[in-house]
């Protein structure tokens, strides 16, 4: 089997049995959020907030831009799964069927070799979560949001949803009612985790929502880096991602989050994810989203301390049947913050890839730097590429960057490579990579061979 189609097999390839579906129901209501909040022994204030968010839900329309939502049935949805009611520390621990999927994926060797923690979630619940001794002695919080819940009340009423509310848009309030697991991650005052911390979500059961929360506090003089891994088997019958991300970098701090998103072509990937940056923080974001039918996805910075920036860094894949709605958004604050955002796409197959972009200057905000760079590669006639920045400068001294290109493969470089002795598909590939090195050289080498061996992946059979 090749690298590219053992690939496959690990992120699409078929599920385990799912014998707790049959104790679950299809589509929402007061009920089932109810249930979800008495089985994680919720607080008021929580169960509170789920019941207001399922009311904003239910009264906000669908988004009426971007891809069209309208074959999303939100009532053949399974909105919460149990697969397994104790979370491990130890990874013999987990169930065998479950461990052998995180097993495929590298996650147990992963930890083992280079990151400073796990977590490892499974349907609606973490199944593992672990954080190595030594950052626990320096008082890193590395934790299971439904544990971070009991344990650390004070802190989730102080920021759970504050970066990102309920009343965002619907599928933000949907989050707000049904959200479950996901990562707390806590990084005290002056503490610099050196490796990075990661997380992996995996749907595994037809029809199934995953919704988990990633809550990220960065405090002053602080650094870190989290990265976040998603996959789902393929059904054809439709599953929804509606995750959420909010990630508060105090004064000084560095924060760099990387996710590589590979849902399978049966997944609407509908995830929100927020920054707030403080004086002379810095927020990196470096993103690839591979497969799902639909994404729409703009991490967003919100630039409000004096000297803050941003760095956004992403690769979306288009190929036959998908629509990757993907970009960035940076919202200037304050005065003399910077952000760079640099975005490539590539489409195949009669896929379509977009650039959906907003940089918004406040008045107040003087000295801003901005720089946005978006590229886009078309492997063939059929494939469809579109930009669609939005700039509100409300600041006459900012100064602003805007440039676009697209193209298709040379033919004359194509030439070149097999007169060579490569084959077309080995020539695409290598050019295709060298078009991605921007994103694929700011991820840890592991995940950057995989980002390869899924761009691979996608462009077998090569070009038209």
């Amino acid at each position: 089997m090749s690298k590219a189609k053992d690939t496959k097999e690990k992120l699409w390839g078929n599920a385990n049995p799912a014998p707790y579906m049959q104790a679950t129901s299809r589509g929402l209501t007061k009920k089932i959020v109810k249930q979800i909040s008495a089985s994680k022994h919720e607080p008021n204030w929580m169960l509170q907030h789920r019941l207001d968010s399922l009311e904003l839900f239910k009264n906000m329309p669908m988004p009426n831009w971007g891809p069209d939502l309208s074959k999303l049935d939100l009532d053949k949805i399974t909105y919460f799964a149990q697969a397994h009611d104790q979370q491990a520390t130890d990874w013999k621990d987990v169930p065998k069927d479950i461990k052998n999927t995180f097993d495929k994926l590298g996650i147990p060797q992963a930890e083992q070799k280079a990151l400073a923690g796990v977590g490892a979630q499974y349907e609606s619940t973490v199944i593992y979560h672990n954080l190595k001794q030594q950052w626990q002695d320096q008082g890193v919080i590395f934790e299971d949001m439904d544990v971070a819940l009991q344990k650390y009340p004070e802190l989730m009423s102080e920021y759970f949803m504050k970066a990102v509310p309920s009343h965002l848009h619907k599928f933000t309030a949907l989050h707000g009612a049904v959200w479950s697991g996901g990562t707390f991650l806590y990084v005290p005052k002056g503490v610099n985790i050196d490796l990075p911390l990661q997380a992996y979500f995996r749907m595994n059961a037809k029809g199934m929502g995953q919704f988990e929360h990633t809550l990220i506090i960065v405090e002053e003089d602080a650094q870190a880096h989290y990265i976040e891994g998603c996959s789902a088997p393929r059904y054809g019958v439709d599953s929804l991602h509606a995750g959420c991300v909010e990630i508060y970098v105090k004064k000084n701090a560095r924060f760099r989050y990387s996710s590589v998103e590979s849902w399978s072509k049966d997944a609407y990937n509908l995830n929100t994810k927020r920054a707030i940056v403080e004086e002379n923080a810095r927020i990196e974001w470096v993103g690839g989203n591979f497969g799902s039918n639909v994404t729409m996805l703009y991490p967003c910075s919100v630039l409000k301390g004096l000297g803050a920036s941003a760095d956004h860094l992403g690769l979306a894949f288009a190929n036959s049947g998908q629509i990757q709605d993907a970009g960035a958004k940076v919202i200037h604050l304050a005065s003399q913050t910077s952000s760079n955002i640099v975005m490539k796409s590539i489409s195949k197959g009669g896929g379509v890839s977009l650039y959906r972009g907003l940089v918004d200057i406040s008045a107040k905000a003087d000295n801003v730097s901005i720089s946005v760079n978006c590229d886009a590669l078309l492997l063939d006639d059929n494939s469809h590429s579109d930009t669609i920045p939005v700039m509100k400068i409300n600041n006459a001294t900012a100064t602003v960057v805007h440039e676009a290109r697209a193209g298709k493969i040379s033919a004359k470089d194509l030439f070149y490579l097999q007169s060579r002795g490569l084959s077309e598909e080995e020539a695409i590939n290598m050019i295709v990579n060298g078009f991605i090195e921007p994103i694929t050289r700011e991820l840890p080498l592991e995940y950057a061979v995989e980002m390869n061996r899924m761009i691979e992946l996608e462009i077998e059979g090569g070009i038209g």
